[in-house]
């Protein structure tokens, strides 16, 4: 049979936009370009902060005064989505996302077929939202971002999200939430037809528009906002290709030993603290929250939360663009959840969680390089326990579910 020779574009082709990327490649990329956004923008990446000022507009219409909310102040609920950085930051993101899945062919709408799983990823969304926002952010701003910001707060989530997937994991396997698969019978197999996609048609269309609106932008003199829309594209796609879900990185080192995305998040913070240090020593503000119980209950809801809903911030937002129609309801419950702290962060939070702990900036501790050795102190314990994980008990666990045999739909296909 006559077979096309790969020539060296269409492996490259192949390898930047149908094949998923390696983790680690994927994490390293991601560290590089949030540390340069860092330098460029003067802000961190980060995306719960955005989805709670789409809360509060929704507050805003209900006839809230957010003006007078204290969290709204703390996180600059100002203008309208397009007017600000993480406005458009997010924006890139959904959009790298969309393009990349279709680039790849990989766009499909699912539906799951047990109607709890909408259930579970709403409770799950919900949970999470509301623990990032008491932890002043999510597994970016709080840990992929954060930790590189030397802020102690982020440790504290860390380690706080990671026993919180434990506890997560160990709630989503009660057989309420696994539910029992219901296994079909095998249609009779017939020769694979070469279907010419257009996906990847509609995603270069996609992603010229999207480029020449950045452009459009940037000649207007929104300069800030385009480039912020820019690093959106490629943060989204980089996440969508290499498949960066914080929830896997965890839960799975947990139910498998399978560290493979953990290792790669810790190595692409290192890289990452490396970048964030020098902009720092050239005077870019570091951002520091405090160090407290509002991080560590924050981190153990977020952590529990992306494991009943499958999927952290960044594992939505590309899974979502996907097509993956449930987690479409895990972003609805991030915003109701980050918008329920808004409301509540004024009624006692703020006072018994949060104002009694102070922010602490480990480079005024320790100076620049003693927070950078620190850091990387800090990140080579999580990789030891990670690799010592993965050695210990990798593939260990054989899961035994309830499994049904569909019997009538057995009958009816023979």
């Amino acid at each position: 049979m006559f077979q096309v020779k790969e020539t060296g574009w269409s492996r490259f082709y192949r390898r930047a936009f149908r094949d998923h990327w390696h983790p680690m490649t994927a994490v390293l990329v991601l560290g590089v370009l949030s540390a340069l956004y860092f330098g460029l923008l003067q802000t961190v990446w980060a995306v719960t902060g955005e989805f709670t000022r789409w809360g509060g507009h929704i507050l805003q219409l209900l006839g809230y005064d957010t003006a007078n909310m204290s969290y709204f102040k703390i996180i600059k609920l100002k203008g309208l989505p397009w007017d600000r950085v993480d406005g458009w930051v997010v924006f890139g993101m959904f959009g790298g996302a969309l393009i990349a899945a279709l680039l790849a062919g990989n766009f499909k709408l699912r539906v799951p077929v047990q109607r709890r799983r909408l259930v579970q990823g709403l409770l799950g969304g919900i949970i999470a939202g509301f623990g990032t926002r008491l932890a002043m952010g999510c597994n970016l701003a709080a840990m992929f971002t954060g930790i590189p910001q030397f802020t102690l707060h982020a440790w504290l989530f860390t380690l706080a999200t990671i026993a919180g997937t434990y506890f997560g994991l160990k709630v989503s396997l009660m057989p309420f939430f696994l539910g029992k698969p219901v296994i079909l019978p095998g249609r009779r197999v017939v020769a694979a037809e070469t279907v010419k996609s257009r996906q990847p048609v509609i995603g270069w269309f996609l992603a010229a528009v999207a480029l020449g609106w950045a452009v459009l932008a940037w000649q207007a003199g929104n300069g800030k906002l385009a480039l912020a829309g820019l690093f959106g594209l490629a943060f989204g796609a980089v996440i969508e290709r290499g498949q960066v879900c914080f929830t896997s990185a965890f839960r799975d080192l947990w139910l498998v030993g399978r560290a493979t995305v953990t290792k790669a998040i810790v190595v692409g913070m290192a890289v990452q603290s490396l970048g964030t240090l020098y902009f720092i020593m050239q005077g870019v503000p570091a951002k520091v929250m405090w160090a407290g119980a509002g991080a560590v209950i924050g981190g153990l809801l977020f952590g529990f939360g992306i494991v009943i809903a499958g999927g952290c911030e960044t594992g939505w937002m590309y899974r979502a663009m996907e097509g993956q129609v449930n987690f479409w309801v895990v972003g609805l419950g991030n915003i109701i959840g980050a918008t329920i702290l808004a409301v509540a962060w004024d009624k006692g939070l703020y006072t018994f969680l949060v104002a009694p702990y102070p922010k602490v900036d480990l480079i005024k501790i320790l100076g620049p390089w003693g927070a950078l050795a620190a850091t990387f102190v800090f990140l080579g314990l999580i990789y030891t326990w990670a690799r010592w994980r993965e050695k210990r008990h990798k593939y260990a666990l054989e899961l035994r579910l309830p499994v049904e045999v569909n019997t009538t739909a057995v009958s009816d296909n023979q």
